[in-house]
């Protein structure tokens, strides 16, 4: 598989892609590269639940956040095997096989030609989870039409500066916008099995970091006028120092009680409906080890 002149993302690098190498912003080939195939059990208890969700972490991203739980995989790209498209519809049949609640497609943007061939392919019909850090074009979302069941995108920053400093991302407000837009067209109001697992819809995640709370409320508020209802939205407390945080002082801690506060204040005042984390979920404990779980016989096997 190649891709000659990839835009699939907001930085229209225009990059050639072979199978395995790449010149864009993401330095990845077109074929897929995965981490990490495993049940996953910390998501949303609606995507999660007992059964766990049956997480593909792919290698490679197309932000670079510079407090990303994932670095190691996302921004420095340390694992990761490639795949065929045969073989990635092959690890979606084996998580289901495992009692999957759905397939979970994490940080899956620069590979979305490879996965709308490999779902097309799979035998299994769970559900499918578009797992993303928000910095979406609609055109690339509308690729997935009817192949995905549920989006959950981050919703990061309303401010674009803030984006740009810390994520390294041009204009994600107006991006992140319009592709939250057609994700809920397709999609449309949530909706859930017997047993409370959420079978279609969208749900907006937002991660408050510290030092941002003016953010994180510009976030909530422009959500609260614009989403509509039957949209879930997750308000993510989990926020722990990773990648290169270090270097930036202000966001080198947890956030406060107070700040956690501040945010649920406007939360509230929109009674948008979803999920509150605690502020005890920030924990690299979380993180699960990118080891090649699900991907590779051997686990060392890079």
């Amino acid at each position: 598989m190649i891709i000659e002149n990839c835009n699939l993302c907001p930085r229209n690098c225009s990059a050639v892609r072979s199978e395995n190498e790449g010149n864009g912003f993401c330095k990845m080939g077109a074929n897929p590269v995965v981490a990490r195939a495993a049940l996953h059990f910390w998501e949303e208890p609606c995507i999660s639940e007992k059964n766990g969700s049956g997480t593909v972490f792919f290698t490679g991203c197309n932000l670079k956040c510079v407090f990303c739980q994932n670095y190691k995989i996302s921004t420095e790209r340390e694992v990761g095997k490639p795949v065929s498209v045969q073989e990635l519809a092959d690890i979606f049949d084996r998580l289901a096989a495992q009692g999957a609640n759905n397939i979970n497609l994490v940080s899956p943007t620069h590979f979305v030609p490879a996965i709308v061939k490999a779902l097309k392919l799979r035998d299994s019909k769970i559900p499918v989870v578009y797992n993303t850090g928000g910095y979406e074009k609609a055109e690339t979302i509308k690729m997935l039409d009817g192949l995905i069941d549920i989006y959950l995108p981050d919703f990061k920053y309303a401010d674009n500066k803030t984006a740009e400093k810390y994520s390294n991302a041009p204009h994600y407000f107006e991006y992140a916008k319009e592709a939250l837009t057609e994700m809920i067209r397709q999609t449309g109001p949530a909706q859930f099995n017997e047993n409370g697992i959420m079978t279609r819809g969208t749900i907006v995640r937002h991660l408050i970091l510290p030092s941002n709370t003016k953010n994180s409320k510009a976030v909530l508020d422009w959500l609260g006028k614009n989403l509509p209802e039957g949209v879930l939205l997750s308000l993510m407390a989990q926020y722990v120092p990773c990648g290169r945080a270090s270097e930036f002082p202000e966001i080198n801690r947890r956030i406060t009680k107070r700040e956690y506060e501040k945010v649920q204040d406007v939360l509230f005042k929109y009674d948008l409906d979803g999920f509150v984390q605690e502020r005890e979920s920030a924990s690299q404990s979380y993180i699960p080890p990118f080891n090649l779980e699900g991907v590779s016989m051997n686990p060392l096997d890079k």
